[in-house]
Order: structure tokens, then sequence, then C-alpha cells
């Protein structure tokens, strides 16, 4: 009998983080601070706890889970590995179909993967609060549930219009005691300033991260420091989601098989990093047992690596932070209010994007019409109703299992299932009632967004030229 569900002992959680950095195929640019136009990390410092900063820069290849995050890990970890059996029957191809499953974390994504470390480290400095944005909720829902752990508090500034499309997000996020404000609110200046010229505004990842930052900068003033947090982008996030990589390694041993292509749907760039990272280092060492492709996918509504522009920007609208180098649509970006709220963001992981610039990953992009057609289908053979960005990685790998039934061509496919699609009702039922629309972002926006920067800072394509372009 075919195995369909995968799992490890409590004892096989990893005990280490892989950090990616050491192994790219050049160093990472430095961020830079606008104000010098040199190399620097800004606020940074001021916002984030040692550890956390420490993680960031490191040139480790292995990191330790302190015990006290492997306890909590415990909780969910060692999350599944399916064999999508149903699937495969129902697309009659050759593959074999693998995803590693999320969903059953507390928050019900992978985002827990990141905010217990991420909690625990405050609370080691001292920190009583911390700030942070979400998009759709689920990072969010995380960092709430991992705070509560802790016993600090959390203030989550999440896109108004998930927070109106996801009611039930705020309540989950309120039930592990977080205050929750739909961005942009009038709790900071960067939110008043752009309500008083918008007041329809529906709010962007770059809005909600530019209050949540300004929280944290402000609270200096009062006595009672609170540090921000991030849930994605940063290289410590995506360290900390290697742990879906490490165990999906460990599984697939068990069964005899290695991936042929591995699949993940970037917002941000984590839930990908997460699940790829590990074979990237398979590859790099050697020690790979086949020539496999890493291919992320991401909306058409918001395709910063296949339509934006690889170079310097602020990971914000409010311009807080230092200039990040990344494939982004510029951070005065207004996305389409998508259902897969967790892939809005303007700018993708740095490592990602040496990974796209250096051709070691494939990246197209889908629209949400297209990929909520693969979840249906995933859903009436697999049963599970999967998160709106997930759906997109989905898409890609049923197209692939298709080909394969063309070709006759037995491949192992595996993707992350980054969580589960519960609080995400409304947009099914949009899609079942026909109301779901295929949004593309216009190419002549991101030229209008890029010129904006330019003009912002006209001495940006010598910076550009000398940390990022000269790697091409």
């Amino acid at each position: 009998m075919i195995p369909q569900k995968i799992l490890l002992k409590e004892e096989d959680i990893p005990k280490q983080w892989y950090n990616i950095t050491p192994d790219l195929p050049h160093p990472l640019p430095p961020f830079i601070d606008p104000t010098t136009k040199e190399p620097g990390v800004g606020i940074v410092p001021q916002i984030f706890p040692k550890e956390i900063i420490n993680q960031e820069i490191s040139q480790e290849r292995w990191i330790t889970i302190p015990e006290e995050v492997r306890e909590i890990y415990r909780i969910w970890r060692p999350t599944p590995l399916f064999r999508a059996i149903g699937l495969e029957k129902a697309l009659k191809t050759p593959a074999k179909i693998y995803y590693k499953y999320e969903g059953v974390s507390p928050s019900g994504s992978h985002k827990t993967n990141s905010s217990v470390p991420q909690a625990y480290y405050n609370m080691k400095e001292g920190i009583e609060r911390v700030t942070t944005e979400t998009g759709a909720g689920q990072w969010g829902s995380a960092l709430a549930f991992a705070t509560a752990i802790f016993g600090i508090k959390a203030t989550i500034y999440m896109v108004k219009a998930s927070y109106e499309q996801k009611p039930y997000r705020k309540m989950l996020m309120n039930a592990y005691d977080a205050e929750v404000y739909a961005s942009p609110s009038k709790q900071t200046a960067a939110g008043r300033k752009i309500l008083q010229e918008d007041p329809e505004n529906r709010g962007t990842l770059g809005i909600a991260i530019s209050e949540a930052i300004e929280d944290s900068l402000e609270s200096g003033k009062t006595g009672k420091k609170a540090n921000y947090t991030i849930g994605s982008v940063f290289n410590h996030v995506c360290l900390h989601q290697t742990i879906e990589g490490l165990e999906a390694k460990k599984q697939l041993e068990t069964v005899d098989d290695y991936p042929d292509a591995i699949y993940g749907c970037i917002g941000g760039g984590s839930s990908f990093s997460g699940l790829m990272w590990p074979f990237y280092y398979d590859k790099v060492t050697k020690k790979a047992a086949k020539e496999t492709k890493l291919i992320a996918v991401e909306p058409t509504a918001c395709p910063k690596v296949t339509r934006g522009e690889y170079t310097y920007d602020h990971g914000d609208t409010a311009k807080l932070t230092p200039l990040v180098p990344m494939y982004t649509l510029g951070h005065d970006f207004m996305p389409a209010p998508i259902h897969a709220g967790g892939l809005r963001y303007h700018g993708i992981a740095p490592t990602i994007s040496v990974l796209a610039q250096e051709k070691q990953i494939s990246t197209f992009a889908v629209n949400q019409v297209e990929a909520f057609d693969a979840a249906k289908i995933f859903i009436r053979s697999e049963g599970i109703i999967p998160s709106p960005e997930s759906t997109h990685a989905i898409k890609a790998v049923i197209d692939e299992a298709r080909k394969c039934k063309e070709n006759n061509e037995p491949k192992t496919l595996l993707f992350i299932l980054t969580g589960h699609g519960f609080f995400d009702m409304a947009a099914y039922g949009e899609y079942f009632n026909g109301n779901l629309q295929p949004y593309e972002y216009p190419t002549e926006k991101v030229d209008e967004s890029m010129m904006k920067l330019q003009k912002l800072y006209p001495w940006l394509n010598d910076v550009r030229k000398k940390y990022i372009n000269n790697k091409e």
C-alpha cells in the first residue's frame, strides 16, 4: 500500500535551522542608508532584538534552535508530508505529487515557524510588547499565538482590505489577546497622513509596515520599548522556515524519493524559501539525488519578480526602512484587493532576488481565477481547502503533472501547502459565484513607480551598478 501520510516523531524535529547565505552564488548586496548613500542598516538595530540581528547577518550555515522553541514546536511539529494520491488519480498522471502541509499549526499556517522564535528572542531581552503588520492575517495570527505563549503583548496593523474580508482572522488574534487595527489607521502619523490624502484607502503591506515600525520607534519615548517583528522577506524569517524543508527531506528519505521539482507561492518569499533552501544545500554540496528545479509562483496582480525591477527600494511606504536590494514594484505599489493577501507585498526577499538573478530558481505568475480553478481540483480530490496563497503553487503543480501525463514522465513533484483556507471562505464564495476577477498589474505602473524612485534618489543607479548590476 502506498503511504499517504508520511510522519516523523517529535524527536525528529530539527535541532538547527539552515542558513543559505554562505551558499549563495555571491554575497548579498548590502542595505543602503539613503541619508549617507552608503551601506548601512538604518533603524534596524533600534527595532529588533540582538539575536535576530545576529541571525540576519550570520554567515554560519547552521544555527541552533533553542530548546524552548523546539518545545513549543512540538505542539504541531513535525508536520505531515502528504502523497497526493487523490490528485494524482484525478489528473491521471504518472507523476508522484507530495505536499508539506503547514496548516496544522495553531494559527493555521507556516508563519508560526518564525513567530515562535521571534517572540522568544524578544521575551529573553525583556521586551513586553511587539508590533507588526499582516496582510491576509496569517502572520498576525501566528504572532498573536506566539506572544500569548511567551507572555508578551502584540499590536498588529492589518491591511484594511483583508481586515474587512477576513473578520475571523481579527477575532483569532483577539482571542490570543492581541490588539488589531485596520491599516491605514489613526494610531500613527503615517496612517493619519494617508487617510487625510485618501480616506477610502484600502491599505497595503507597505503602509502597514510603516505603521508598525513607527509604533515601535515611538514607543521608546514612553519608556516602554516595543520591538518590531516581520513575517517574511528578511533572512532570519526565511531561516526559521527551513524547518519545513529539513523535515520534508527526512520524510522523503523514508519512502526513498527525491523531488524533480519544488514549488511554492511567493509573497515575501519565506514559505518557498523554507521548503527549498535545504534542497538547494544538497545541490551546492553535490549531495542532491537529482537536478531539482526550484519554481516560485506569484500572482499576476503583484508580479514583483516577473515584471518588477531588481534594484534598491524601501520595504515600506513611508520610507522608514533602509533601501533593500530586491525585485520590487515600487514602495508606492497599490495592489488590487486579491484574496491571496499574503502575496500582495511590493518586494521579495533579497535571497530570492539573488537566486532569481542568477537563474537558480524559475518564477512565473498566474492570476487568481486560474489559481482557484486549480484549488477546486485539489479540494475535490484531496479534501483540504488550501489558503488562497497556496493555490498559486497548486496551479503550477497541476500544470506540470498534466505535462507528465502527455509525455509519460514519472516525475516527483513537491510543493508547500502553506496553510488552510478556513478563514478564506468568502474568497471561495466569490469564486464559485463567478465574481472573482483575473487581475493583472500593468507594466506601465511599474515603470511609473521606478521613475518616481529614481527621481527620489537620483544617485540610485550608481549604487545599483556598484552592488547589484556588477553581479549580472
